[in-house]
């Protein structure tokens, strides 16, 4: 799941922002005058309609008990949600998969040396949380798709154990190499610590949750207040998921029966060495053991003990094995037929799978789709008909791999492609502020949606709230943008949600959103995350809920029913060029840093660390920076400015003047295509199952985006030749992007008004 309030991302503006035109200052874009007040007066009902008594009740109902891949309950949450959707007018059904997802069968972890300790590897059951007793059903702390091993080794500490912490162990001349590593949660997606622990040699990774980041040093813990307690633990996957998510044995090909699967040895994202996540008050034991130099002070975090580095006497005893069988995930899906353009899709989903009970995480934003679906079934019994179809998403095994998003895309492929015309995706919930991320092309829509839903604690929009929260704490950058640009930046997507065989390996135009960041707590991923956690710390009285069911569904509603798909290309070709003022940048500070460190090695001159007593390591001089030729990607971009700014003045005659339907049929079936323009049909270097070249989750940031990946990761990986050749391939996409742009243009160029 992705953090639901995240940093603005405020690209460099290389392009003058591009006004907005409409015909009047009310129409809805994408819209005539008349068209635009039927679907308002629509919104209205509609947004009148989602009660929060109701998803109250519905979230009690659905996290009762644990509900994982493969459970009784699971099967259980599909089948009613099933019922519910075919209720509310619907038609719904359940597609099934089955699915590689491996459950412990053996779990030990004991410091062997220079003292005994026996981590306890469990959650406490509380009695102010009845649902946290529920053993018997829960799946123990693990981490899936951990390799099996049973390993006794040396501990080293590495802080949150990306790439730049190995630059700093080697620097200090400490290697990894037959060791078990403890890391602590944080500064990356956990499946990034033991895929760098495995690439140093380590045969062995644990993953702790520090009371710094998660925990007592935050606030109360629970059940005194919402932090995680000293024995709650993180589960996950670890699953190599930026080379490809879903189930691991069919890459590109949807877990039907009958599917051909690769042998398990053969799956590259199943991770090599045993992983295990543990509490702080398991880790504590066991790093208060290590000795070795002191750790760097932003190493250290809030235990009452030296943070120490290792190798030194403290050896540990990792034992794990799984069960690794396939399981069924129940996909629920509904419809509601278009009545004007059957074969355009707007599809959108939430997932209805947890770790254990899972309120916030999933089921707060599971319980705001089904109120949607609800108010949209109301409005079908007063004569409302959505022009294209409407697709209902509940997917089955989010969370150990995007498995049901991503093998019911994968098996709809084709169709998706030749339909799908949005998908906007959601995952769990909370109070404050609205995120918004996605497709450039669909940053100008999803703000005039937020500027139309009402903020339960201010009475201001949505909209309003979040650009009053960046003019108080965003960077300078931001409240300048905030303040004088008419369209508040949108995120771009790296992974973590449903959202990624959608946009990044299927190109369709996608949005994520949710509410957050005046919730806070350490309940994630554990037995801790419950009704009885939510309905005291979170949305409390679930109006944020509302807010959400409010926002989403106007926005599926007001893309079903538009005239013409409100598409707007000003914002991404803004946001591209800001992405290349970035790669310069990043080019540049890589060269001087070569630089830097070459003329350190000639003078034999090295920066001393804050531990005097620790030894360093010089490293080897490099070649230095080669120039990089930027030229085709600025050339492309101004094509998709320039195309960008003539599309604004086609697109405001074409409503004032009335195009005909076969103008906006001709147009829609351009424009549902301005994110597969941007797919590269060769992948991505190394993974080439993700496809979008402007948006993917990076290789060692798992969750966090990489803008233009091909480019930027070869240029922070030195990758000289290959940055040069993802540069051509970059300019390539942008220029189809532009030829989109402008054919959508000549489909309105010669728009009559209508008799």
């Amino acid at each position: 799941m992705l953090p639901l309030f995240r940093a603005l991302l405020v690209p460099s503006l290389l392009l003058p922002v591009i006004p907005r035109l409409a015909a009047d200052a009310t129409d809805l874009r994408g819209y005539t005058t008349a068209s635009s007040k039927v679907e308002r007066d629509w919104e209205t009902r509609f947004r009148a309609i989602p009660e929060p008594a109701r998803q109250r009740e519905s979230m009690r109902i659905l996290s009762a008990r644990p509900h994982h891949v493969g459970s009784p309950y699971g099967k259980q949450d599909a089948e009613w949600l099933r019922d519910q959707m075919a209720s509310y007018g619907w038609q719904a059904t359940i597609e099934e998969f089955q699915v590689l997802f491996p459950t412990p069968k053996t779990r030990l972890l004991e410091m062997v040396s220079p003292t005994k300790f026996t981590a306890k590897l469990e959650e406490q059951a509380l009695k102010e949380d009845p649902t946290s007793g529920q053993k018997s059903e829960q799946l123990p702390v693990y981490n899936a798709y951990s390799g099996d091993g049973d390993v006794t080794a040396p501990l080293v500490y590495v802080n949150y154990g990306v790439p730049a912490d190995y630059d700093e162990l080697d620097r200090r001349g400490i290697s990894v190499k037959g060791a078990i590593v403890i890391a602590r949660y944080g500064g990356s997606w956990r499946g990034i610590k033991p895929k760098v622990a495995y690439e140093h040699g380590a045969v062995g990774c644990l993953i702790y949750s520090d009371p710094k980041d998660d925990g007592y040093a935050q606030g109360e813990t629970y059940p005194a207040g919402p932090w995680r307690p000293s024995d709650g633990a993180q589960r996950g996957s670890v699953m190599d998921m930026p080379t490809y998510p879903g189930d691991p044995l069919t890459p590109g090909v949807g877990a039907t029966k009958d599917a051909v699967r690769l042998d398990r040895k053969d799956a590259t994202t199943v991770m090599k060495i045993p992983v295990l996540p543990i509490s702080y008050g398991d880790a504590q034991p066991l790093l208060a053991a290590m000795t070795g130099p002191v750790a760097p002070e932003s190493w250290r975090g809030s235990l009452p003990i030296t943070y120490r580095l290792g190798a030194g006497k403290a050896v540990v005893h990792l034992k794990l094995a799984f069960d690794w069988s396939l399981k069924p995930i129940y996909d629920v899906i509904a419809k509601i037929p278009g009545s004007q353009y059957p074969d355009e899709w707007v599809v959108r989903g939430n997932h209805h799978d947890a770790w254990v009970n899972g309120a916030e995480d999933p089921i707060s934003g599971a319980v705001a789709e089904l109120e949607e679906a609800r108010g949209m079934g109301e409005l079908l019994k007063q004569g409302w008909k959505p022009k294209r179809t409407i697709v209902y998403g509940f997917w089955d095994g989010e969370e150990p791999a995007l498995l049901g998003s991503t093998e019911w895309a994968e098996q709809h492929a084709a169709e998706l492609q030749q339909k799908a015309v949005m998908y906007l995706n959601t995952d769990g919930n909370g109070r404050g502020y609205l995120d918004m991320s996605g497709s450039h092309s669909l940053e100008r829509f999803f703000n005039d949606v937020a500027k139309d839903i009402e903020d339960p604690e201010t009475k201001l929009s949505v909209w309003k709230r979040r650009q009053l929260a960046t003019l108080l704490a965003g960077s300078a950058a931001a409240k300048k943008d905030a303040r004088s640009r008419g369209d508040l930046h949108i995120d771009a997507l790296g992974s973590g949600s449903d959202f990624t065989p959608f946009l990044q390996h299927l190109g369709i135009p996608t949005l994520n959103t949710g509410f957050g960041g005046e919730d806070g707590g350490g309940i994630y991923h554990s037995i801790y995350d419950s009704f009885a956690w939510y309905t005291r710390f979170s949305d409390t009285s679930f109006v944020y809920g509302r807010a959400l069911s409010q926002t989403v569904g106007t926005a599926i509603m007001r893309m079903a029913d538009a005239d013409l798909l409100p598409m707007e290309f000003g914002d991404l070709s803004e946001t591209v060029s800001g992405y290349i003022g970035e790669l310069k940048e990043t080019r540049t500070k890589v060269a001087d840093k070569i630089a830097e460190t070459n003329r350190q090695i000639e003078d034999g001159v090295f920066k001393a660390t804050d531990d005097p007593r620790a030894p360093l390591k010089a490293p080897k001089a490099e070649d230095p920076a080669p120039a990089l030729n930027f030229a085709p990607m600025d050339n492309a971009s101004d094509q998709l400015g320039r195309a960008a700014q003539q599309y604004e003045k086609v697109y405001a005659a074409a409503i004032a003047g009335g195009a005909s339907a076969a103008q906006l049929a001709q147009a829609n079936a351009i424009l549902k295509d301005a994110d597969q323009a941007l797919l590269g049909p060769k992948g991505l270097p190394s993974r080439p199952w993700y496809k979008h070249l402007l948006y993917a989750p990076g290789l060692y940031t798992g969750y966090g985006v990489k803008t233009v990946p091909g480019v930027r990761e070869a240029i922070e990986q030195k990758h000289w030749k290959e940055a040069d050749q993802q540069i051509s391939l970059v300019a390539e996409a942008l220029e189809r992007e532009a030829a989109l742009v402008r054919k959508a243009s000549a489909a309105l160029q010669t728009a009559k008004p209508i008799p």
